[in-house]
């Protein structure tokens, strides 16, 4: 897959692709982005987010829209640039997620993580047989759209 891969070190040289994901809080896919895998997480916020192409409310003063991101996510940059964005960032470390459990509130990161699941799904996918990065990216497009019908029950 060219420059979106990057050497895996369990798989002994071999190219891994990283998904960027953004979903809204149903675990419908808004944005995604691919890059090698060896990129760490926190430089693909920006360009994630920047891909986003749904038109967002214009009342962000008065209501900001939370990013919510876990404790590998919590660096200043990432929280400036969610600022300048119009997010309101939530990044937790789980000892206040514990906490917070306690009175009632709960992160939902696992929304994120039950899209990456139904992506997988989707066997050419989770198995990489599309040799260039556009070509992957496209699956990944159709995957995503396929999913939102599903969710907004187009597709039952």
């Amino acid at each position: 897959m060219g420059k979106k891969t990057g050497p895996n070190p369990t798989d002994r040289g071999k190219g891994g692709v990283k998904r960027s994901l953004l979903t809204d809080a149903h675990g419908i896919p808004l944005a995604i982005i691919i890059d090698g895998a060896n990129r760490h997480d926190m430089k693909l916020v920006g360009p994630t987010l920047e891909s986003l192409e749904v038109e967002r409310p214009s009342l962000l003063a008065v209501w900001p829209q939370g990013l919510c991101l876990d404790m590998g996510y919590d660096y200043p940059q990432i929280q400036q640039l969610a600022i300048e964005l119009g997010y309101r960032p939530h990044i937790r470390s789980r000892g206040e997620e514990a906490q917070q459990r306690r009175t009632g509130e709960k992160a939902y990161r696992w929304v994120v993580e039950r899209t990456h699941s139904w992506l997988n799904r989707f066997r050419g996918l989770l198995i990489h047989w599309a040799k260039k990065a556009k070509n992957h990216l496209a699956f990944l497009h159709l995957a995503c759209g396929i999913i939102t019908w599903r969710i907004i029950g187009l597709l039952g």
